[in-house]
């Protein structure tokens, strides 16, 4: 109760910025995915998917990111060989495995880069990607997915610091086009809303009988390392060890050794997140880089429930077909 007032406070400034805002409108379509909430929801595995539906429709995305817990503000492209997580970030890092990636905190200015680029012929894109930045007005979008974590919602429904909304959720409301449940919905959404609801559940890609072989140590630092842990013994994996980091928190020496003692005590297995490998990729210490050799991953996907999917591809292919009625395709 007593953060409320500046929750109210925070709430009215997001509305403002959008009120008062001249988006820049890229001649490429942006399909934006967010969320309502600080952290947590799946946002990134959701646009990999994105990516994914995309491509096998004859697409070429090109992802567009703040790069979030990196030093570069860019407008950057992500090159791979030589970015480490310490500079763009674990998420850009993940992106850019599917599909090209330009970091820019300022996202008309990444949005223009794209099509510099694409005008210039050193990059080949139809359509940009945008991970996060449902908040942001500084960005036209063409669609734009809002991930809702299933079993949490919105939580008490109060605007940050006095709860997890960005801001008001009937202002939030408002910017969304789809809302996509990342596990089962429990009526977490309470006000109306006219666009689609959809569903996705956590899947795991490729064999996993290997967790249940020795015991797990597991340790993740992404915003809700709960599901992480719980997708683990719903697969079978025995947990000696839950090790949960703040998110997006790079190791530090003292971390990895906490880590690799308590693994190494059980005779356990150490699995973690692909976003936690992405960031100790690029640490140095002997710790960290022995950890990088042991630990396990995970990798997962999010699968659409039902025929989620085709409803998701007929709202992807009309708002494509839309901006290009509307604006002239880049040549």
């Amino acid at each position: 109760m007593l953060l409320r007032p500046a929750g109210w406070a925070l709430g009215q400034i997001a509305e403002r910025r959008w009120r008062h805002a001249k988006p820049y409108t890229s001649s490429l379509p942006v399909i934006c995915v967010g969320n309502f909430t600080a952290g947590g929801t799946g946002k990134t595995p959701l646009a990999l998917e994105l990516a994914r539906i995309l491509k096998a429709r004859g697409e070429r995305p090109v992802f567009l990111t703040r790069g979030y817990g990196g030093r570069l503000a860019g407008p950057h492209r992500i090159d791979v060989s030589r970015d480490d997580a310490t500079a763009v970030g674990d998420e850009a890092l993940l992106l850019a495995a599917v599909a090209p990636v330009f970091l820019s905190r300022h996202r008309a200015a990444g949005a223009r880069a794209i099509e510099a680029a694409v005008a210039s012929g050193d990059l080949v894109a139809s359509v940009i990607l945008m991970d996060d930045g449902l908040q942001n007005p500084g960005l036209a979008k063409t669609l734009t997915l809002a991930v809702v974590d299933g079993r949490r919602g919105v939580g008490n429904g109060l605007v940050i610091p006095a709860g997890p909304l960005r801001a008001a959720l009937g202002f939030q409301l408002k910017l969304a086009d789809v809302i996509v449940f990342n596990g089962p919905s429990a009526g977490h959404i309470l006000q109306p809303f006219a666009g689609a609801v959809l569903q996705v559940v956590v899947a795991p890609t490729g064999d996993t009988t290997w967790l249940t072989a020795r015991p797990i140590v597991a340790f993740a630092g992404i915003g809700n390392p709960a599901r992480f842990f719980d997708l683990l013994e719903v697969l079978g994996a025995k947990l000696g060890a839950r090790l949960p980091f703040a998110d997006h928190k790079m190791l530090s020496e003292a971390d990895a050794t906490t880590v690799l003692d308590t693994a190494h005590r059980a005779g356990a297995t150490i699995v973690t997140t692909q976003k936690d490998i992405a960031r100790l990729g690029g640490a140095s210490g002997a710790a960290r880089q022995k950890l990088l050799r042991e630990a396990r991953t995970l990798p997962i996907r999010l699968v659409f429930a039902g025929g989620d999917e085709a409803r998701l591809t007929k709202l992807l292919d009309a708002a494509l077909a839309r901006h290009r009625t509307q604006r002239p395709a880049q040549s």
